[in-house]
């Protein structure tokens, strides 16, 4: 990404036809080119309406003109929106007019990171609005919006200070190692490095959730052929997503379907029924089943309920670090009524997909596992790699606290916490490589 001070210009509204379209400038001689444009005298934060002019007095388009003077704009630069008729041949000439006087077609992402740069919001806040325009759900909007408006970087900023302060109270101690009193020993900094931790991990906890949120939770659907996944599969997804016969190895492909629980985004995945097999085909539809299951965020295992219990032999071919939910799928041939059976290691739900009994049970779990209660109050949207740093953060904090509790060194310690602070920086930009910033604009669309 440059970092330079150019007059940037771009399109802001999506290509197609429309009632308006913006075309937005931001730099130094935005507002010369506008003057250029429409001959007027511009005032700041005041709606001139105006023909757009060409280099040959001849009329390109008219419409709206707003001046935004610096420092009080979206990217803390001189500002402009024109504001025309919303057909892409028009924006696209007004653009090239704009162009033609000074200004130079803006990268993706160029307006959000010069806020970024001019201190007008920090990274956080930054990859928020990009979220914010790419949710796809009301409760991904909510908490987009609240990470704009600084909620997820006020709990962040609070942590780093809290860090800085513990930094300087174990240098000092280091530096005065020949007083009387421990200052490490006293049992001060093991209590401030335990609350540390505990803050991080309820923030990882609701960072977890607002990632969710963000991209949506992937539910692999596993389990023998002829158990019911592909049943589940329509049952979840509203309609016929999956071919449905009674012939075991029907699925021999990965089969994806992307729904809604409640304005909750969810990928549910259909996979191949796990057996022994010689045909090649099916080998290969198990093999990239594996593969899914490792990826995910949860399996959903389902069991014909006439067999009692999962078999053993099964569950060995299920990857330990995702969470499993066993699914006892055909009670009504068995007698049974709809229930779920949780424990603090797994949750067991019995239902009947075809006749439809007890699928509430499982939308109902599936929303808890998203964090669905909390939803709307408390999360804020997330990252990958803001759950990356946090968990870079606490490892730190963890290995602070063992440094200490082994009297390995002051140094030790502070190296640690000299760590965590700058992984927890680096969620809102004090700290981060160049190389990742222009990672992180370059996924953004092109004017904003």
């Amino acid at each position: 990404m440059p970092h330079s001070t150019d007059t940037i210009a771009a399109i802001a509204t999506p290509a197609g036809n429309g009632g308006v379209g913006i075309v937005r400038i931001s730099g130094a001689n935005a507002k010369q080119i506008a003057t250029e444009l429409t001959r007027l005298n511009l005032k700041p934060r005041y709606a001139h309406f105006s023909p757009f002019w060409e280099h040959d007095n001849s009329l390109l388009d008219s419409g709206l003109c707003l001046f935004f003077p610096a420092p009080a704009s979206y990217t803390g630069e001189d500002v402009v929106e024109l504001q025309g008729h919303g057909g892409m041949v028009v924006l696209d000439m007004l653009l090239r007019r704009v162009l033609s006087l000074g200004a130079r077609l803006a990268q993706p992402g160029e307006f959000t990171e010069r806020a970024f740069l001019n201190n007008k919001l920090d990274l956080a806040q930054a990859e928020a609005v990009a979220d914010l325009i790419e949710s796809s759900t009301e409760q991904s909007v909510r908490s987009a919006q609240k990470s704009m408006q600084g909620v997820f970087s006020v709990q962040v900023n609070e942590l780093v200070d809290e860090l800085t302060e513990l930094r300087i109270f174990v240098e000092a101690a280091i530096d005065f190692v020949d007083e009387e009193i421990d200052f490490l020993g006293d049992g001060v900094v093991e209590r401030k490095i335990c609350s540390l931790g505990e803050r991080i991990a309820q923030i990882q906890n609701t960072a977890q959730q607002g990632r969710l949120l963000r991209d949506g939770m992937t539910v692999v659907l596993a389990g023998k052929p002829n158990a019911g996944k592909s049943s589940l599969l329509n049952a979840l997804a509203g309609h016929e997503a999956a071919i449905v016969t009674d012939i075991a190895g029907t699925t021999r492909d990965v089969l994806k379907e992307r729904i809604q629980i409640d304005g909750m985004p969810l990928h549910i995945i259909d996979t191949a029924g796990l057996r022994d097999s010689d045909n090649a085909i099916e080998r290969e539809g198990i093999r990239r089943a594996h593969l899914e299951m490792q990826k995910a965020d949860c399996i959903l295992l389902l069991v014909d309920a006439r067999e009692g219990e999962a078999d053993a032999e099964l569950l060995k071919q299920l990857p330990e670090n995702v969470k499993l939910t066993t699914v006892f799928n055909k009670i009504d041939l068995v007698g049974k009524q709809p229930k779920m059976i949780e424990s603090e290691t797994d949750c067991k739900i019995y239902l009947s997909i075809k006749p439809a009994n007890g699928l509430e049970l499982l939308t109902q779990h599936l929303k808890e596992l998203m964090g669905y209660s909390a939803a709307t109050e408390n999360v804020f949207i997330a990252r990958r790699r803001h759950i990356e740093a946090l968990n870079q953060a606490q490892e730190a904090v963890q290995n602070a606290l063992i440094q200490l509790q082994n009297n390995f060194g002051g140094e030790l310690v502070a190296e640690d916490l000299r760590q965590a602070q700058n992984s927890l920086a680096e969620i809102t930009g004090k700290f981060t490589p160049d190389d990742l910033l222009g990672k992180i604009f370059s996924s953004f669309c092109i004017g904003k």
